[in-house]
């Protein structure tokens, strides 16, 4: 694979998986398995059809899970503990085509751990802010965006590499506008939860 496919197969898997990490294996696993892609060897356990049914199951969990008011953060919080680490390990093993060793390798799993967390903060924080209304229809629409956002990300990693690697760019620097009034956001929720609780136990008329 040339330099920039490779640049693009690292970031998008990182990135994709960060959001939505079974839409991500079966976009890439699929696309191996038909032959449309050529993946690095070290991702062929992708095109594996037992892996494959595994991430269609708990993508299907997911689809659902993703669209209930509190259970989509539940999720979320669950996943910090597998979408960071599995971002991580597939960008290092897509930068295999790189042929720059194991330097490289764990350069690569930094890289790709550090945008599999941005966008999977992104995520979570932005869903931890929709909860707050008690309408499910926010939570429905963000969930199929996401959704359609990975499946054609990584259909753009793969087959127009400059295109996709421009967009991750122009993302980025919205994330950092983003991140900071997310975190505000979350922040002024905890807040005032933590208020109305004390509120409660510190209440004269309750004795």
């Amino acid at each position: 694979m040339e330099i920039i496919q490779t640049l693009s197969l690292m970031l998008g898997s990182s990135w994709a998986s960060g959001i939505n990490l079974y839409a991500t294996i079966l976009m890439l696993g699929g696309m191996g398995a038909t032959g449309s892609i050529n993946l690095p060897s070290a991702l062929d356990i992708l095109q594996n059809p037992l892996v494959l049914i595994a991430a269609g199951v708990m993508y299907v969990v997911e689809f659902f899970a993703d669209k209930i008011p509190g259970v989509d953060s539940l999720w979320d919080g669950i996943h910090t503990f597998i979408r960071i680490p599995a971002g991580a390990m597939m960008a290092s093993a897509a930068s295999g085509g790189l042929d720059m060793g194991s330097a490289g390798e764990f350069a690569a799993l930094l890289l790709g751990g550090g945008l599999t967390a941005t966008t999977h903060a992104t995520k979570a924080g932005s869903r931890a802010l929709m909860n707050t209304t008690p309408e499910p229809f926010t939570n429905w629409t963000a969930s199929v965006t996401e959704d359609a956002s990975v499946f054609t990300g990584v259909w753009a990693a793969l087959h127009h590499p400059y295109w996709f690697l421009g967009a991750l760019g122009l993302f980025i620097l919205l994330l950092i506008w983003l991140l900071p009034k997310i975190w505000r956001g979350i922040k002024t929720i905890f807040g005032f939860i933590f208020k109305l609780f004390g509120a409660k136990e510190t209440d004269p008329e309750r004795g």
